[in-house]
């Protein structure tokens, strides 16, 4: 039984989307549940479009979301270069091989020869002509000249390209892991460019070749490439590799948070949602378009929501690691139909990994946010606000704003509620108890709550008229952890100044 061998192969014309990590998540995941390999495979033909910092990008972004790498540019492998660029001469001896053999062929027509051809195909009433068996013959192609006329054309600097020569009649069937049987008609094919006039190949010439070179089993890729499956087969069994073809299978859609259309990036910034795992400024607009991780999303979390868009292991449990996932991981468990992508579930998954954090991890998840935000306070104490806060916040980078009140004393008061807790005697009672703050030497949780509800209850009074009014004055807000917890970590003399502060304010 041969190694199950997958390949991610992303084209460095921008920043890794969210779908194109869940595509190389899938690959990672069916590998190693398989104990096989996973491949990084540059595709950088379209150079029309290629973009020089994309590429560090894709490492960046795998290497934070935990997929590691077999084989790749950046992890070495016997079977590369893993740089399509790096493989020009490969890709163009084997266009030459299926010239030769009679399944492919140079063609020469103009730029303004195929769109004459197109005006009049259309002027007939065919509705997006194709460069297929109906027209080849007619064309300005080697089909037609004799070998001396062709070498001579190739010895001269005219241009040209090589198409592949679909079968005239007949259909090409593969079955795919998540849509069965699949079928298409060579009728309804068109002959496509296998090498472009500059020497580079396309996708579909350079892919099927190095998916054969690199002994890929298994190509697990978005469903966008099912519609050109039927031509890659082809493309297989022409060069002589039909028992080499790929088990495949075409990942369905991730859908805009409204379930209508395919996610896109301009979706981040209409709704206000990273759609790239890491942060990516466009060079040519300026565009800043944030990532899951300058959010302060765990990329465990991230990782966990991805999986389950498009693929559901059975069962009411949500919460996986990477390790179970890949325990769980089969192609048979993802559905034909696209996965919405729902932001709020996203940050509950996040909540989840908080709340199951250690206070040590989140700390060190906090600090980069923390000082950003103009603070710098010690390790442990953040391990110790961490401690108190991860109930009230889904994501660490919440945490300097819903805890700003035990980094700084300039923190916001909710004067809407303070207004509805203020009474004739909440002076009188704040007075009270920064007095009793005062005189206790013992400053832990268990003492200060011990004290202030004891006089609470010799003062006759009821908790609704003092520890909302403490609350406030100690955090400025009624949405923080235990106050006492709260005060025990904020300290005796500041809490003191606090509610000084506010009773002068008040007075």
């Amino acid at each position: 039984m041969l190694k199950t061998r997958v390949r991610f192969a992303p084209s460095p014309t921008g920043p890794l989307h969210i779908g194109g990590l869940r595509t190389a998540l899938y690959n990672y995941l069916y590998a190693r549940s398989k104990g096989g390999d996973m491949v990084l495979r540059i595709e950088d033909t379209d150079r029309t479009r290629y973009v020089d910092r994309a590429e560090e990008y894709i490492f960046e972004a795998l290497k934070w979301s935990g997929i590691e790498l077999d084989e790749g540019p950046n992890a070495g492998g016997i079977l590369g270069p893993y740089r399509q660029s790096e493989r020009l001469g490969i890709y163009q001896n084997y266009a030459k091989k299926l010239v030769k053999s009679g399944h492919a062929y140079y063609a020469f027509d103009t730029v303004e020869e195929l769109e004459t051809m197109r005006t009049e195909r259309e002027a007939q009433g065919i509705h997006s002509p194709k460069y297929d068996w109906r027209i080849r013959e007619e064309m300005n192609t080697s089909l037609k000249m004799t070998e001396d006329e062709l070498a001579r054309r190739l010895k001269s600097d005219q241009p040209y390209v090589i198409r592949f020569k679909i079968p005239d009649e007949g259909e090409v069937t593969f079955s795919d892991e998540i849509r069965g049987e699949v079928t298409f008609d060579c009728s309804e094919l068109d002959d496509k460019v296998l090498l472009k006039a500059d020497g580079w190949p396309t996708y579909h010439m350079a892919n099927v070749v190095d998916d054969y070179l690199m002994q890929i089993s298994h190509v697990i890729r978005g469903e966008e490439w099912l519609s050109s499956t039927g031509l890659h087969v082809l493309l297989y069994s022409a060069l002589g590799w039909d028992k080499s073809i790929p088990v495949f299978a075409h990942l369905p859609l991730i859908l805009k948070p409204t379930g209508k259309g395919k996610l896109s990036k301009r979706d981040g910034a209409k709704f206000g949602i990273p759609v790239f795992p890491l942060e990516w400024k466009d060079e040519q607009t300026g565009d800043l378009f944030l990532g899951f991780g300058e959010m302060g999303f765990d990329p465990a979390a991230v990782i966990n929501f991805i999986a389950l868009l498009g693929w559901n292991p059975g069962g009411e449990e949500e919460i996986f690691s990477m390790a179970e996932l890949t325990d769980l991981f089969s192609l048979e468990k993802v559905g034909k139909s696209g996965a919405r992508f729902d932001f709020d579930k996203a940050r509950w998954f996040n909540q989840q990994y908080v709340l199951n954090s250690g206070a040590a991890e989140l700390a060190a998840q906090a600090q980069p946010f923390l000082k950003k935000a103009g603070f710098a306070p010690e390790e442990e104490y953040v391990v110790r606000v961490c401690e108190l806060m991860r109930e009230r916040i889904q994501v660490i980078s919440e945490l300097p704003e819903a805890a700003i009140f035990f980094f700084t004393k300039d923190f916001p008061m909710d004067q809407k509620q303070l207004k509805k807790r203020w009474k004739e005697n909440s002076a009188e009672i704040l007075e009270n108890i920064n007095r009793l703050i005062g005189q206790l030497d013992d400053f832990s949780k268990s003492k200060i709550e011990k004290e202030i509800k004891s006089f609470i209850n010799e003062k006759d009074l009821k908790f609704g008229q003092v520890l909302p009014l403490l609350r406030l004055a100690v955090s400025g807000t009624m949405e923080g952890p235990d106050i006492f917890a709260a005060m025990e970590l904020i300290g005796k003399v500041k809490c003191e100044r606090r509610l000084a502060e506010l009773l002068q304010k008040m007075n």
